[in-house]
């Protein structure tokens, strides 16, 4: 755009930043339904991370939508949007090195394939947080999907607005057949390779 000069070529590059915190920064981008334990898998991926010495950062739905995206709603254009900037934030976390472990319903194969132009596809890990819609229900600890059915809520993923699961992603998490734990595990163990720093990259 006309009278915007970015500097990133003169500011500290990535791999500098990556051998100062040894570690590999990816975008960790959890997708699946409300209720499906994206938001909690996150926490506790975050955990398992900051245990093992790497530098992570959860950003989550509700965290994001009551700050930098509060003057978003809830409309198609608002939701891309509203991933458009969280994909922005996750590319400049990127950019200092830390893993970004980002937890979004993002509905569609649109708004997840946006996220993965911004950031760049080498360093998007789309995770895919599987869980019935049943269970999901089940969970909603809050009544979201009872006040959507009620029609009280509108453009609610999975009831009264589409959902397309991805068709190919880096890794399924079935919630709805093990323990947070043990799919706590399963996401580490996937997730290690990709960010684990080795002597090659000093």
């Amino acid at each position: 755009m006309e009278h915007i000069y970015p500097i990133f070529d003169s500011l500290i590059q990535r791999q500098d930043r990556e051998r100062l915190l040894r570690q590999r920064a990816k975008v960790v981008w959890l997708t699946g339904l409300s209720g499906s334990g994206k938001s909690t898998l996150a926490q506790q991926l975050e955990r398992q991370l900051h245990e093992e010495g790497f530098l992570a950062q959860v950003l989550d739905g509700d965290n994001i939508r009551s700050g930098i995206n509060n003057n978003l709603g809830f409309s198609e254009a608002d939701r891309m949007e509203n991933i458009r900037r969280i994909a922005e934030v996750a590319k400049l976390y990127l950019h200092t090195g830390v893993i970004t472990i980002n937890a979004f319903i993002s509905p569609s194969a649109a708004i997840r394939q946006l996220v993965r132009d911004v950031v760049g596809p080498t360093d998007f890990l789309e995770i895919f947080v599987d869980a019935p819609l049943e269970l999901c229900e089940q969970r909603d600890v809050k009544g979201l999907y009872a006040k959507a059915r009620s029609g009280v809520i509108r453009d609610f993923t999975g009831i009264n607005a589409p959902w397309e699961p991805p068709a190919q992603p880096d890794l399924l998490i079935p919630t709805g057949k093990m323990t947070i734990p043990e799919a706590t595990q399963l996401l580490y163990g996937f997730l290690l390779p990709h960010i684990q720093f080795t002597e090659t990259d000093a």
